[in-house]
């Protein structure tokens, strides 16, 4: 029997027609499946590059968090005393949040390395030749009233802390000052606070004449000082506040009290108090 070939023009025995009829169609399965699995490479592909980009993407996300959470305190250091400056730095440098930008001898030089740098903070001497600090305080707030002040001191003067405040500084600090006390305070004047050393007012001597009996355990005025607010039930964070202190400082204090007077915690202290009258 003889058919038409579909494929083909004339006429082919039935045989052949089946024979080329399944060569065909597995030729066809074969060429799908071939265009299939080039589609499956090339997503394949594409979905690697763009793992690869993604990656590149996070990896520059979190570079740039980095960048952004390793912001350091800028700080420009102004004092005519050479060691005292020297020291200074070289305590500052210590600490990986703060960053040292330029140090002055006198206050002209600060005015002139604002003209090209703009620090977070100046680090301000009063007694400085030629311009002294209150006049540079004026000066720097009338033209940068974004750079934070804060005055460095010998004196703990209640006139000089308010001329200090009434001319826009920030924070106050004596030369004395502990390294922790130092830190604290341009930390928190960076974050916006004001930091100023408590003053006890005139004719109150209960801290200017030190029990004699306390004498004996070497308490610094401070630790002195506190003891009597202790008395009083204040918390730390009263203190802190009523003395113009960081909270750190305070706790800083109380630890050191304890440690002198051999104490173990702060119901032996309130029991050595009241015991002694103090």
């Amino acid at each position: 029997m003889y058919v038409r070939c579909v494929y083909c023009t004339g006429y082919l025995p039935a045989l052949y027609r089946i024979k080329i009829s399944a060569i065909f169609h597995v030729g066809l399965w074969l060429f799908l499946l071939l265009q299939f699995y080039g589609a499956a490479q090339r997503r394949t592909i594409q979905s690697s590059w763009y793992f690869r980009q993604g990656r590149l993407g996070l990896a520059l996300l979190i570079n740039n968090t980095m960048e952004m959470t390793s912001e350091k305190l800028s700080v420009i250091v102004a004092d005519d005393h050479t060691l005292f400056i020297n020291g200074l730095c070289m305590l500052l440098q210590t600490e990986p949040d703060i960053e040292i930008m330029n140090i002055a001898a006198n206050g002209r030089e600060v005015l002139s390395l604002l003209n090209t740098q703009t620090p977070d903070l100046i680090l301000l001497d009063i007694n400085m030749p030629g311009i002294n600090g209150f006049e540079v305080l004026k000066r720097v707030k009338s033209s940068y009233p974004k750079i934070k002040v804060v005055m460095l001191s010998t004196y703990n003067e209640e006139h000089l802390i308010e001329k200090a405040k009434a001319g826009g500084a920030n924070g106050y600090i004596l030369k004395n000052a502990e390294k922790s006390e130092l830190l604290q305070v341009l930390r928190l004047v960076w974050q916006g606070q004001s930091c100023f050393p408590y003053k006890q007012p005139a004719g109150n001597s209960t801290f200017d004449e030190p029990d004699p009996f306390l004498k004996q355990f070497q308490l610094t005025k401070r630790e002195i000082e506190l003891l009597q607010f202790i008395k009083q039930d204040f918390t730390n964070q009263q203190m802190a506040n009523h003395l113009h202190l960081s909270i750190y400082t305070v706790e800083t204090h109380r630890k050191n009290i304890m440690q002198k007077l051999n104490l173990k915690n702060p119901v032996e202290l309130t029991k050595f108090i009241l015991q002694y009258n103090l």
